[in-house]
């Protein structure tokens, strides 16, 4: 059984980005045990860990793209490629992944643990976990308050809080 830190270590993801990515990991653990439906915790923990391994290569939005390279060629299995693939914000539309200049294909997470984890990475800001608030804002100041990528943060959020995935405090607008 493969180690996902000694793997991040391994390929030589900055320790801040693997306090990152257990922070994430902490996360996305209780929204997967507060969640109504069923989500394989196993999967969610290896994911969120492994979640921004890409970042030992580069630090562009491609990062969940070499990442998830990485972990097929470590043969974890294809559930915990996709997880690392779609982890970007609340996922990338083929089109807009063509124009990012991405392969194109559609990035947006499907599965419950996919979603956990993706969240779980936005509502953390390096160690720290913040209110969807602080996300949407940031997202907006970015990418323009209208962005369908704003639009898709927030139906993923209201999606998670719906299956009570997401801890109160970080619920409030």
């Amino acid at each position: 059984m493969r180690d996902p830190i000694r793997d991040l270590e391994r390929v030589g993801c900055p320790k801040h980005v693997i306090e990152h990515c257990k922070a994430v990991c902490r996360l996305a653990e209780e929204m997967a045990e507060r969640c109504e439906e069923d989500a394989d915790l196993s999967l969610v923990r290896t994911g969120a860990l492994l979640h921004d391994i890409g970042r030992a290569r580069t630090h562009g939005i491609d990062h969940a793209v070499v990442g998830a390279n990485i972990v097929s060629e470590f043969g974890y299995p294809k559930e915990v490629v996709r997880i690392v693939e779609r982890h970007i914000g609340a996922g990338i539309p083929k089109e807009e992944a063509k124009k990012l200049g991405l392969p194109p294909k559609d990035y947006v997470p499907e599965t419950l643990e996919e979603k956990i984890v993706a969240h779980a990475d936005n509502l953390t800001f390096g160690t720290e976990h913040v209110p969807i608030k602080v996300v949407v804002r940031k997202f907006s100041e970015r990418l323009g308050g209208d962005s369908p990528a704003v639009k898709r943060l927030i139906e993923l959020h209201n999606e998670l809080v719906d299956l009570n995935a997401i801890p109160p405090e970080l619920t409030r607008w």
